[in-house]
């Protein structure tokens, strides 16, 4: 699963992960909610109109919310405005994964599952309430759809959510991740329904929209779900290649295409991916533009991120 795993003992460059991913605003957010000081959130908050910065500020500012005190005195402050029950909706989705972990299920204790499924109901009931007091916002929504998957709704409903985000905002960049998620086969789907999702996705925004990392986010989940031996086959296959480089083509690739807050996760995919394709030039030209961004996902498939980020670059320019 790992191609470098017979550099394991090679020292490696250690890297400090960066949740603001260099943006000075998310820095500043970050400082906020560790101090508490909600009136800062929304001052910042409140001239942020792009949805996908939107989402990235408020799930920034959820989970480092610490015991999240302060996002209750914010909305006892505001009750009439759908940002700090968004906000705490992010914050409980970002507790119920703390208490649960990140294994497959199998793994998790039923006191975890207990805790993990409380805290999801927190915050289903907060961004439901959200929806209700702005009908314009696609952030809550988004915190939905990633709710349809944790709850087990079902792919239809968690689909009718997807549309809601996406009726705001069509080409929104963590609706449409959380619907891929949604429809992987360790959750409720299949490599057939992710793969379609993501290329239809991919194929109908428009040139330099960020959608393109799908693409590549597919291709990693479905060489996670693959048996060692078998994965390496799939992912340098010279088909995945294509796949890769066409969508990387029409996003992060293309000239129009916008590096917002955020958006080191998208190169981050494609760095990845395009390693494990075996795409060395594709792959390098991802690790020039990210410079040390490295994100925890998808990396952490591989090993402790910043070091399987490390030993990737080292072999892309070998």
């Amino acid at each position: 699963m790992w191609p470098f795993r017979r550099r394991a003992a090679t020292r490696v460059e250690r890297l400090e992960l960066d949740p603001a991913q260099g943006d000075p605003e998310a820095t500043r957010l970050i400082a906020a909610a560790k101090r508490g000081d909600w009136q800062a959130a929304a001052e910042t908050l409140r001239d942020v109109e792009h949805p996908d910065v939107r989402y990235f500020y408020c799930r920034t500012l959820g989970e480092h919310a610490g015991d999240g005190a302060w996002i209750d005195e914010w909305i006892s402050a505001d009750p009439r405005t759908a940002t700090p029950l968004t906000v705490k909706g992010l914050y409980a989705i970002d507790r119920a994964w703390q208490a649960r972990g990140n294994g497959r299920a199998v793994t998790v204790s039923e006191d975890a599952f207990k805790v993990f499924f409380q805290r999801l109901k927190v915050a289903e009931d907060c961004l439901d309430d959200a929806t209700g007091l702005d009908g314009d916002d696609a952030t809550p929504w988004v915190g939905l759809v990633t709710l349809g998957r944790a709850r087990q709704v079902g792919l239809d409903e968690t689909r009718r959510r997807f549309d809601e985000a996406v009726r705001r905002y069509p080409w929104h960049r963590d609706a449409h991740s959380h619907m891929l998620q949604a429809l992987c086969r360790k959750w409720s789907g299949s490599h057939e329904l992710m793969h379609d999702f993501a290329e239809e996705a991919a194929a109908g925004a428009p040139a330099g929209a960020p959608l393109g990392v799908l693409v590549a986010d597919a291709h990693i989940e479905h060489w996670l779900d693959l048996p060692e031996g078998e994965d390496g086959e799939y992912m340098r296959s010279p088909e995945v290649g294509e796949r890769l480089r066409l969508a990387a083509d029409r996003s992060v690739r293309h000239n129009r295409y916008e590096r917002r807050p955020g958006w080191a996760a998208a190169d981050n995919a494609f760095a990845m991916a395009f390693t494990l394709n075996g795409d060395r030039p594709a792959a390098a030209e991802r690790f020039d533009v990210l410079g040390d961004r490295v994100t925890r996902w998808p990396w952490s498939y591989l090993a402790t991120p910043d070091v399987a980020f490390t030993r990737a670059r080292q072999t892309t320019r070998q």
